[in-house]
């Protein structure tokens, strides 16, 4: 079976569909990322303000 040049077999995930073999097929180079925290972090000065504005308005 010839490669359609999908792309799906180079993308870094566990699992991805194979049009030419028609079937879900289990990457075995599967290498996974490192999570990296995003969002809020309790005493960041950004994360304080906010804090103190959101709980003004509350008040009010």
């Amino acid at each position: 079976m010839d490669c359609l040049n999908c792309g799906n077999c180079k993308e870094n995930q566990p699992t991805y569909y194979c049009l030419s073999k028609n079937q879900v097929v289990i990457n075995e180079n599967y290498e996974p990322e490192e999570k990296s925290r995003t969002g809020w972090k309790k005493g960041t000065k950004s994360y304080e303000i906010h804090r103190r504005q959101s709980r003004k308005e509350i008040e009010v």
